[in-house]
This record gives C-alpha cells, sequence and structure tokens, in this order.
C-alpha cells in the first residue's frame, strides 16, 4: 500500500466509525466516494444498470448496519467490495445475468480524443470480456481496474489466494486467445461494409 492508499483508508475507517455511532453525513460521504467505483466493478458481475443501482444501495444499507462490526482486519475498500461482491452474487441469483447495452455504465472512463474509437474499443473488449467466467470477469476488475492486490481480492471474494491466481491466468489466457478472433471478426465486418 502506497502513501495515498493508506491514507483512504484511514479516511475510510474514520468515516465507518461516525456511521457506526450514526452519522448519516459519513454514510452519504462514503457513499458518494465509492459510487463510481462499484458501478465499475458491479458492471462486470451484472452488466445491468437497474440492478447495479440495488446493489449499491444494499451494499451500503449492509456497511451502515455493520459499520460497527468492521474488524479492521483489512482496508475499508476491500470490506465495502467484498459486501458489493456478495450482494452481486445474490442480485444474479434473483435477476439473472441478462446482458444490455448502455453507455452510462462506462461514464467514469476517461474519453479517447476519438469518440467513435473509444467507443469502438469498448464494445471490443466488452465482447471479449463476455467470453470470460463471471468470476474472471470480477477478478480482472478488482486487480486492473479497482487495483486491489491478490490477498485482497482473496478477501473480497471469500477464496483462497490460489484461486485467484488461476482465475486471473485463465481469463488472461482466455483473452489473448479470444482477442485476436474478435480482431478478425471486426476487420471481416469492416471490410464487407460500403
Amino acid at each position: 500500500m502506497n502513501e495515498a492508499d493508506i491514507e483512504a483508508d484511514a479516511t475510510d475507517r474514520a468515516l465507518l466509525q461516525r456511521m457506526a455511532a450514526g452519522d448519516r453525513v459519513a454514510l452519504a460521504t462514503l457513499y458518494r466516494g465509492y459510487h463510481g467505483r462499484l458501478t465499475r466493478f458491479l458492471a462486470r458481475l451484472t452488466r445491468r444498470p437497474d440492478v447495479i443501482e440495488e446493489v449499491i444501495n444494499d451494499c451500503f444499507w449492509i456497511a451502515w448496519q455493520k459499520a460497527g462490526t468492521f474488524q479492521g482486519d483489512s482496508r475499508v475498500s476491500t470490506w465495502i467490495m467484498g459486501i458489493a461482491y456478495r450482494c452481486g452474487l445474490k442480485a444474479l441469483r434473483q435477476h439473472g445475468d441478462e446482458p444490455i447495452e448502455d453507455d452510462s455504465l462506462y461514464g467514469d472512463r476517461a474519453p479517447s480524443h476519438d469518440p467513435s474509437e473509444d467507443h469502438e474499443l469498448r464494445d471490443w473488449l466488452g465482447k471479449a470480456l463476455d467470453r470470460l467466467t463471471i468470476d474472471q470477469r470480477v477478478v480482472l476488475e478488482l486487480v486492473y481496474g479497482v487495483g486491489h492486490s491478490l490477498n485482497d481480492v482473496a478477501v473480497i471474494m471469500q477464496c483462497p489466494v490460489g484461486t485467484v491466481k488461476a482465475r486471473l491466468f485463465h481469463a488472461r489466457v482466455r483473452l489473448r486467445n479470444v482477442l485476436p478472433e474478435l480482431a478478425g471478426e471486426s476487420s471481416a465486418h469492416a471490410g464487407g461494409a460500403p
């Protein structure tokens, strides 16, 4: 953990202590601070904006109720992501994982110099990620998208670190194999266009 992560965690711990004492402003502050990250993370799990918002609200309802029981064994961000992950899995069981197209899911990403190129790249990567298992997508997002360590991901997903490493390995292998295949599809479609 770098100095910025340590400071952010200290701030989050203070907010949790205030939440445990019933401070709704602390809850609102934590909610605003995590909403974008959770939206991006949960988009890899369910890809349904309506379900994502429901999961985020459920996550913070649980965080509000359990703020006083936070043990401090992990970073607050790891604890919140773990709650979101479990709420997301529950939502998947209830609502399914019917993919939908919604550019607002990717609103927190920096646009490229060419918006059409950015959209095409997102579409291409989205198709590749769709070919992964949910667990593989989640591990990729937690490690590369959110920046959690493998140990943090193991805590979030409640599995051994070796399982996280295996999912990450298989996800990268799958992407390495599927991206060239999709590139072939893209160039085939582009070549046939007038």
